[in-house]
């Protein structure tokens, strides 16, 4: 898959705006780097920063969130070819349902755990989305589904890029493999949907473009 998407990049790359062709090539970069990694705690991250290439424009944690969910939303949208859907409905079942049945990965728990919220938040919160989930399996919303399962991935994106997890832990093994499992076919799906309709919307400008120190003053 990864072969294609490059034979298709340096295919149609010069039809790409400036800021759509730095977004693809970063994101490129960071999944062959995830192909290359051993350990499913390096293939995360290199998994994660190629999503984030795909789909970043500034640097705040909410906004963050907003700005991944609205990308998500666009990738359904354009999902002509059922590529994403086939994904979720067909081969990602069982890795969502784990994430969801999984409370290392659901923020509220640590919330209660870290004296935020009381445990009856927490429990709320967590039927609360299982309902929204349900629902969303119930009608068949994609997005709605992206977007439980990346608020799990999201939260297990946290725990290692801050610190809050050990190398290569045996406690989260399991949250990892079937992170890294959802990541490896949805990523390059998502990068085939954005090269096919580059033009239809504007992708974003990527936060850090590359400049020429050279050219500032």
């Amino acid at each position: 898959m990864l072969l294609e998407l490059e034979s298709t990049f340096k295919s149609h790359k010069e039809s790409f705006n400036d800021n759509f062709r730095l977004r693809i090539h970063r994101s490129l970069s960071w999944l062959k780097k995830a192909e290359q990694d051993a350990d499913l705690d390096s293939q995360f991250i290199s998994l994660w920063i190629a999503f984030n290439a795909a789909y970043a424009r500034e640097l705040s944690e909410q906004r963050d969130r907003a700005t991944f969910n609205e990308f998500l939303l666009r990738i359904c949208l354009f999902d002509n070819e059922k590529t994403i859907y086939h994904l979720v409905w067909k081969k990602f079942p069982q890795y969502i349902r784990l994430l969801l049945d999984n409370p290392f990965v659901f923020q509220p728990f640590w919330d209660f755990h870290n004296g935020k919220i009381a445990e009856k938040e927490y429990l709320k919160l967590e039927i609360k989305e299982r309902e929204r989930f349900f629902s969303a399996l119930e009608n068949q919303k994609t997005e709605r589904i992206l977007d439980v399962m990346f608020g799990r991935l999201y939260t297990l994106r946290n725990q290692i890029i801050h610190g809050g997890a050990t190398y290569n832990s045996r406690v989260n093994r399991e949250q990892l493999r079937d992170g890294c499992n959802v990541l490896k076919l949805l990523i390059p799906a998502m990068l085939q949907i954005m090269m096919e309709n580059h033009s239809e919307i504007d992708w974003g400008k990527p936060f850090y473009p590359v400049v020429n120190a050279n050219n500032i003053t």
